[in-house]
């Protein structure tokens, strides 16, 4: 059955004669929709000083951790990241709150500009501000054409707008004394900070969580830790006024446990010991455990409008307005457990699954899916994934399994006799389909969940859910990382077909939108199967190709400025699908070739792309004899007439700009002095692109044209193109389901897969000079400058730019967020000989 949950990796710290790494107390841990977890350790050095560290990894490569000294003076309390991945907060208990930010937009590179501060007070309850944007996943629409009806937006206030609408960034935290404290992020970069206290009567918070309403209210929910004490809730409102900050607070109805209104459970459960929203997003549900030294019991509560029932005798005296009932807002009981072992940590679903239809009566069916599942780890090392409504348990891990060295024979587990090794905390991913866990040693384990969240799953069944939340991904931005932990080898070939069904159903306009995204998705899907290693390099090459594209395209200007609608490029396409002429000169003359003017210097920072477009045309070209072969690279782009055409109108554009300045030309090795490359490739390529263009027929390329392209090497030296970057990731070496164990700074020396071996014959070898992918730069062997590699297909380039050119800069520009697949950046070491 592929209902489970088992371990992938876990990390741990080595130990350092001078200084330790230690859990911390109390231990925060966050993770990003990039896949980036945060996390805290004390840094323990021999003569007892602790430094407040927080880690950030990233999932692909764990060992790579980057580790940064908080500046906090005490204890960390909270971790949260922002809705893009990218800014981390921090607060400890002393009340300080701290913003950090990716300095340089590297993965391991972070900073801290800005924060707040309520002196002395520590932070029991941290969140950013809402920003208005809600996806709601509708299940039961899972096998709807549109993804506007699978993921719809929710009508959702942000917690503050600005000026025309648009929201207000900033933070909210709630403090042990029983302050709420907000700070507004100005777009000119200064804090405006307010502290209001949540109700009159103040009291200790030890418990409080934050969520949001759909009306752009907050609602805090807090606990003095005694199961005797009631839960409260309060109403909270941020406004500006007269540029300062303004907060309002409501009280609202407050609550119970049921534990301790029953007789006979009334004082074993003595304490609160978590609080939690089921969501950000949805104030009306709440999670709460209730704990005795040994065991504990957990309880879910909803928020329901209810009728107020009047007497008869006032019903006569004052009708209501409309003859309807008076409604009043009461919190219900929907669930609660038996007793348990004692809870340790709580981690709660964040993929935002419309409930309209299924609620409760899900619990009782077959198909459960990730955003559904809770997950509770308790003291005996066991983590139980619950339904987030019923409690009912889903699937049970114990972390008795000793994971198996990378480096090492695999060791005899020794038979400990102290306290068991629990989680003391959690987070799920934001598809639910991976858990990370940090324990009393300190040591980080990811663990896989299943899609059927516990139950016996048929593979047709899994592929649905796993091509579900791959469709999620590509409509949000997320990263799919976890989604790929679930991929075995045979599963790749028919997700990639539905993936692609699924995308030619959208409307034009929305396929142009996920046009990078979807490449980018198959590409590192393909990666998992030995299979389709070989299209990985093409779904590289086609990413790279349509930026080529679009950025020359871009620096094209109409020569007069009341010129028709159509700018220069969309005329250039135009005109290179019309005129079917194999002359390269020929279609050239019917182009403004004053649209096509640039400055010499640009032309000549361009060369090393245009020599890649020369070079890709001749490669593919001279491959078409062996077009048989899928396991070459570029087989698919023979029978691509979209992306033909798009080399076609480069070719076009690099012969005009070659008049203007011949040294930008591509660089071709000839055996004959006259022989006039350019016109030659052109004109096969016009040839076998008139074969599988969209407007005309699908034909096979004649004999004639494989003969003339089967002479090409004879003619022209045939390049031989750096295929693909280095990816040193893990995803592909965890298909055998065997837990690996690795160490933090430490890079691993991992199980070659068969993958990763057909991979690497389209890879240069370690002592071979090296590329800056980007800029089709050679780096050398061991590259002198500071690089930056992408952290999901390893790409390689410059940490800055050799060129000060206004092109090449906005070339560069396109990447200085993200690698052209969409994987954030992390600074890489210098090479040693």
């Amino acid at each position: 059955a592929l209902g489970t949950m088992d371990l992938a990796y876990v990390c741990e710290w080595e130990k350092w004669p001078k200084s330790t790494h230690c859990p911390s107390v109390p231990l925060a841990c966050a993770w990003s929709c990039r896949n980036l977890i945060a996390f805290t350790t004390d840094l323990r050095s021999d003569d007892q000083d602790l430094t407040r560290m927080i880690h950030i990894l990233d999932t692909e490569h764990p060992w790579d951790v980057h580790s940064v000294s908080s500046g906090h003076s005490e204890a960390i309390t909270c971790l949260e990241w922002d809705q893009s991945g990218s800014r981390l907060l921090s607060a400890d208990a002393d009340g300080q709150i701290k913003c950090w930010s990716m300095a340089g937009h590297l993965a391991n590179s972070w900073e801290s500009c800005v924060g707040s501060l309520v002196e002395g007070d520590p932070i029991v309850a941290l969140s950013w501000l809402h920003n208005g944007v809600k996806l709601a996943l509708h299940v039961e629409k899972a096998g709807a054409s549109s993804f506007g009806e699978k993921f719809s937006r929710v009508k959702f206030s942000p917690s503050l707008t600005l000026f025309g609408g648009k929201p207000m960034e900033g933070w909210i935290a709630v403090t042990v004394s029983g302050l709420v404290t907000v700070s507004l992020l100005k777009p000119s970069g200064q804090v405006l900070t307010s502290t209001e206290s949540l109700c009159r009567l103040r009291g200790r918070v030890a418990l409080a969580d934050i969520a949001f309403t759909g009306g752009g209210n907050i609602v805090v929910a807090t606990a003095d830790g005694s199961s005797a004490s009631p839960v409260q809730f309060y109403k909270v409102c941020v406004s500006v006024v007269s540029e300062k900050c303004r907060i309002d607070t409501e009280i609202l109805p407050s609550l119970f446990m049921r534990c301790t209104t029953d007789l006979s459970r009334k004082d074993r459960f003595p304490a609160i010991t978590h609080l939690r929203f089921l969501a950000r997003d949805m104030s009306e549900q709440v999670l709460l455990c209730a704990s005795s030294p040994t065991s504990s019991l957990v309880e879910c509560w909803s928020l329901r409008k209810e009728g107020l029932p009047v007497n008869n005798i006032f019903q006569q005296i004052a009708p209501t307005v409309g003859d309807k009932q008076p409604m009043i807002l009461k919190w219900r009981i929907l669930s609660a457990t038996n007793d348990l072992d004692r809870l340790s940590a709580v981690a709660l679903p964040k993929l935002p699954i419309s409930l309209t239809n299924t609620d409760l009566k899900v619990a009782s069916d077959t198909q459960f899916y990730p955003g559904l599942g809770l997950a509770l780890a308790f003291h005996d090392g066991s983590v139980h994934i619950v339904h987030r409504l019923s409690l009912q348990t889903m699937v049970v891990f114990y972390s008795s399994a000793a994971p198996r060295s990378v480096d090492e024979p695999a060791l005899k587990r020794p038979r400990t006799t102290g306290p068991a090794v629990h989680f003391k905390a959690m987070q799920l991913s934001w598809t639910s389909l991976a858990l990370v866990g940090i324990d009393n040693h300190g040591k980080l384990s990811m663990l896989r969940i299943s899609p059927s969240m516990g139950h016996a799953l048929e593979v047709n069944l899994a592929l649905r859910h796993l091509l579900f939340l791959l469709e999620y991904c590509m409509v949000t931005g997320y990263d799919w990382w976890d989604i790929l932990l679930h991929v075995q080898p045979s599963m790749v070939q028919s997700l990639v077909e539905k993936l692609h069904e699924e995308y030619m159903r959208q409307s034009a306009a929305l396929q142009q939108v996920l046009s990078t995204r979807i490449l980018a998705m198959k590409a590192s899907l393909c990666r998992l199967s030995p299979c389709t290693v070989t299209r990985v390099c093409d779904y590289h090459t086609k990413l790279f190709l349509m930026a080529i594209s679009s950025t020359l395209k871009s620096l094209l200007r109409p020569h007069f400025l009341n010129t028709p609608d159509k700018s220069p490029g969309d005329r250039l396409a135009e005109i290179c699908a019309k005129i079917t002429d194999v002359d390269i000169d020929k279609v050239m003359i019917n182009l403004k070739t004053e649209e096509f003017v640039l400055d010499m210097n640009t032309l000549q920072a361009l060369q090393q792309l245009l020599q890649w477009v020369g070079d890709f045309v001749l490669y593919l070209l001279a491959s078409l004899p062996n077009q048989g072969s899928p396991l070459r690279p570029g087989h698919s782009f023979l029978r691509d007439g979209t992306s033909l055409g798009m080399l076609r109108e480069l070719m076009v554009v690099i012969r005009i700009w070659g008049l203007l300045k011949p040294s930008c030309l591509p660089v071709y090795t000839a055996t004959s002095d006259t022989q006039d490359s350019m016109s030659l490739l052109f004109r096969l390529l016009t040839k076998l692109w008139i074969c599988c263009r969209d407007e005309g027929p699908t034909s096979e390329p004649d004999e004639a044209l494989v003969d003339e392209c089967c002479l090409l090497p004879s003619q022209l030296l045939v390049p031989s193109l750096d295929w693909l970057p280095v990816s040193d990731g893990l995803v592909s070496r965890l298909q055998p389901k065997q837990p690996l164990r690795l160490h933090f700074g430490r890079a691993p020396t991992l199980p070659g897969s068969a993958t990763a071996l057909q991979l690497d014959s389209f890879v240069r070898a370690p002592g071979q000079p090296k590329m800056d992918h980007l800029r089709r730069l050679h780096l050398g062997a061991y590259p002198t400058e500071e690089c930056k590699a992408c952290t999901r297909c390893g790409c390689v380039t410059m940490l800055r730019s050799p060129n000060e050119t206004t092109a090449v800069k906005q070339w560069e520009q396109r990447w200085i967020k993200t690698c052209l697949c969409g994987g954030l950046w992390r600074r890489m070491p210098l090479s040693c000989p």
